[in-house]
Formats: C-alpha cells, sequence, structure tokens
C-alpha cells in the first residue's frame, strides 16, 4: 500500500510539472495569441469598417485566436483581447497610419505625422478613373466558364472549407467577372498580409527608376560593416537570398510572430540575426527582410513626412488605389511585410500596373525592366521567388502558365499575373492551398481565354 501511494504520489508529481510546463510555454504563446486578435479586430473595425461581430465570427474564428475576448472601445477607437482574462493586450488605430498594439511606453497624447494623400479625379473609367467601366464584350472568352469556376472556388451548402471571400478577373483592363460572399462587397477593404511586400518591393523599383537607388549596392546598415554581413546588398534582401538567420514560423513563438506582435520598432529584427550562409548560396523566406527594407527605406529620405508621403505619392495615389492603407509600427515605420488593406478593385490595379510593364495609361511608374527584375529566380528558390513576388517558373501550379507571378498573403490573398493571357485573378479568403485547389482553378480560368 505505501509502496502503492509512493509511486501514485511519483506519477502525480510528474503530471503537475508536465501541465505547469506545458501551461507555462502556451502562457507565453498567450501574448502573440491575444496580440493579434485585439491587432486584427482593431484594423478590421477601424479600416476595414466592419462590426466587431463580423469580425469575431468571421476572421477571427478560428483556433486557437477564437480563444481571445475582444472588447471595442468605439469612441476611443481601441480594442483590447485577452484569454480567460490573461495576457491582456491592447490596440489603438490613427487616422492615416492605422492600427498598432501598443505597449507601457506608448503615449497616445503625443501628436502624430500622417502621410499626406493627393487623391484626383480623372473622370475616366475603371480602372484608370472613378467611374463605371465600359464593358466591353470579347470573343476570346467563354464567359460561361469563367463564372463557372469562379463560382467553383467559393463554398456552397456551408461548406466552409475553400473560405473565399471575394474574386476579381480582368482581362484586357476589363472586369470579367467579380464575386463577393455576404456582408463583403467593391467596397471592402480587405488585408494583403504578405502582398504587402510586393507592394514595398515597387516603391523600390520606383526609386530606382528615378535613380535614387541602386539595388545592386550594399545594404546601408551599420551593424554589419564589420563583419561578412557588409557584403549583402540591397538586392540581395529583395530576393530574400542574404543568407541570414530567420525563423518564418507562425504556429509558434518565432521570429516572425515576436517582430509582428511585440516589437516597437519591427526594421530591426533581422539586423541582429547572424549570417549562417553567404549571400545567394541559400533562399529562405523572411518578413523580418521585408521590414528591415522598410527601415532602409526610410534613410533614403531627408524627413519622416517625406519618408510617409512617397509610396502614396509616386505608387499608390498616382494609380488610384486611394484605398490603399499601409500601417505603420510604434517607431513610425510602415510594415512593410505585412499590414496593407485595400478593396479588391484596387488590388486589382496593382495587378495590372505590372501587366503593363509599370505602364499606367501613358504614365511610367517604373522602369519596364523592373518588372523583368522581379520575375527573374532567387537562386535556389527552384523557380518559386523573385524579388519579393512569387513566380510559377519551377511549375508550383503545374497546370497554370510558366510566366505567371503573383502577389501572395497570409490566408491565401492573391494577385495573380498572367501576361500571357493579359489576366489579372485576385482572390481573398481565410484559407490558402490547405482549403483551396489554385491549380485547378487557375487551370479553368486559363482555359476559358484563348
Amino acid at each position: 500500500m505505501m509502496r502503492f501511494k509512493k509511486i501514485f504520489g511519483i506519477t502525480f508529481l510528474v503530471l503537475i510539472i508536465s501541465i505547469c510546463g506545458i501551461a507555462g510555454l502556451n502562457y507565453s504563446k498567450l501574448t502573440i495569441l491575444t496580440g493579434y486578435s485585439a491587432k486584427h479586430m482593431n484594423s478590421s473595425v477601424f479600416i476595414g469598417n466592419r462590426s466587431v461581430e463580423f469580425t469575431d465570427t468571421k476572421d477571427n474564428n478560428f483556433a486557437p485566436v477564437n480563444l481571445a475576448d475582444d472588447k471595442v472601445n468605439m469612441q476611443e477607437k481601441t480594442s483590447v483581447a485577452s484569454v480567460f482574462g490573461l495576457k491582456e493586450r491592447k490596440a489603438v488605430y490613427r487616422e492615416g497610419l492605422g492600427s498598432v498594439l501598443i505597449n507601457e511606453d506608448f503615449d497616445q497624447s503625443q501628436p502624430i505625422v500622417i502621410p499626406n494623400r493627393i487623391k484626383t479625379k480623372t473622370g475616366l473609367p475603371y480602372p484608370y478613373g472613378e467611374l463605371s467601366q465600359k464593358d466591353t464584350v470579347f470573343n476570346t472568352i467563354d464567359y460561361e466558364k469563367i463564372n463557372t469556376t469562379v463560382a467553383s472556388i467559393f463554398d456552397s451548402n456551408n461548406e466552409n472549407i475553400k473560405k473565399t471571400r471575394a474574386v476579381m478577373v480582368l482581362y484586357k483592363d476589363q472586369i470579367i467577372a467579380e464575386k463577393y460572399v455576404d456582408g463583403l462587397d467593391k467596397n471592402s477593404k480587405l488585408p494583403g498580409w504578405s502582398m504587402t511586400k510586393s507592394v514595398l518591393a515597387t516603391v523600390y523599383g520606383v526609386l530606382q527608376k528615378q535613380g535614387a537607388i541602386n539595388i545592386k549596392d550594399k545594404a546601408p546598415v551599420a551593424e554589419w560593416q564589420n563583419d561578412e554581413r557588409r557584403d549583402i546588398t540591397i538586392h540581395n534582401l529583395l530576393q530574400m537570398n542574404c543568407g541570414l538567420e530567420w525563423d518564418e514560423d507562425y504556429g509558434s513563438i518565432s521570429d516572425a510572430t515576436k517582430m509582428l506582435y511585440l516589437d516597437s520598432d519591427m526594421t530591426t529584427a533581422q539586423i541582429h540575426k547572424k549570417a549562417i550562409y553567404k549571400p545567394n548560396e541559400y533562399w529562405y523566406y523572411s518578413s523580418g527582410v521585408s521590414n528591415l527594407l522598410s527601415g532602409i527605406l526610410r534613410n533614403y529620405f531627408s524627413s519622416y513626412q517625406e519618408y510617409l508621403d512617397y509610396p502614396y505619392r509616386e505608387l499608390i495615389d498616382k494609380i488610384g488605389m486611394h484605398s490603399m492603407l499601409i500601417e505603420t509600427d510604434i517607431a513610425g515605420n510602415y510594415v512593410g511585410s505585412s499590414y496593407a488593406w485595400a478593396t479588391v478593385r484596387d488590388w486589382a490595379k496593382f495587378g495590372l500596373l505590372y501587366l503593363h510593364r509599370g505602364n499606367w495609361n501613358g504614365t511610367q511608374i517604373f522602369n519596364p525592366e523592373w518588372t523583368d527584375y522581379v520575375t527573374t529566380p532567387s537562386p535556389t528558390s527552384e523557380g518559386d521567388y523573385g524579388g519579393h513576388f512569387w513566380l510559377n517558373a519551377g511549375g508550383f501550379y503545374p497546370d497554370a502558365p510558366r510566366d505567371m507571378f503573383s502577389a501572395n498573403g497570409y490566408q491565401g490573398q492573391r494577385v495573380f499575373i498572367i501576361p500571357s493571357k493579359n489576366l489579372v485573378i485576385v482572390r481573398f479568403g481565410l484559407i490558402g492551398d490547405a482549403g483551396v485547389d489554385f491549380n485547378t482553378f487557375l487551370k479553368e480560368m486559363v482555359s476559358a481565354v484563348e
């Protein structure tokens, strides 16, 4: 009996220690979880103009984020998230800058600098203006197949598997298909997540055209000048082939999640990582690289105001993407890895700009060669990645054209650009390849165009 009690006591102690260990680990993860919930709730309500209920039941309803409880103050434009009252995180909306997770040092009373926006009316039809498009019927399009294929990527009969929220298809600058789930429409702003990386890269393309930078120059990072990292170029960063250590894991406490949900200045996370490969030896996807590029970009301007204004003045507003907003971190840097919001129609304009090799209705926004640059495969990426764009050169989608390239984001956000078919296809959803057969979808879309 005494032996049994002893064995039971030891077993119980081991069990308690194990539970405490697991609880301790998950307790740390709660900081990331509540940070995600508070931040996305705040952005959805105050940028996307959606209700708390919609965000809670549609956007934040996946495990483990659905464990969080969110409270929103509409007057103060704040949101607070916690899990059973633990690890409370707070996000604040700032007009012109978007939502940001704050810390104890954040002073909400301090005045903020916001970007100047130029929203002119052209009197032209979409996509080059604010008027309705002049519909054209193309005899090279199988419209029935287009509509059937678009419908096939949406859930039916309450499946909740594909989780597509919006699809838009453009052919020769014309909308030939457009569909949304209930609760969203052409005026709804949606998060591009990592599609923001492609927008950031395009700003570099504009600077390159204007002669303000040379992407083959060494990255101007002071911390790298006394070691092997001094040889890393802006080009290496754009191709994500710089060889720096980084952990891009969203299911754990990783470099990426700590940067997005803990760091006040997101541009520094990648700076302090050691080199584990030489440039061009190893391709690895890193949101830290993108935010570092945002920080480097800031150093090219003589004032903070100029940094804020430039992407809008020279790119975003110049092509009429007036709904777009790129959010900043606490330190005032654009979160170039993840946080751009815009309507589906404006995201489609971004795709059209690349379809036309930087030419926007007669105005050259970036050099045509920039399109060649971003679609050149990064060494060791197996043809899957270029200059902050995803490629199909390696046949990731075997039944889609090899010249297709795309801006990709978390949960299956996509702007597909297919030059050989004169197509831009935009898809927004809440799940990516795990729930959607993009290969078949693209195959059917392409086959509907002669």
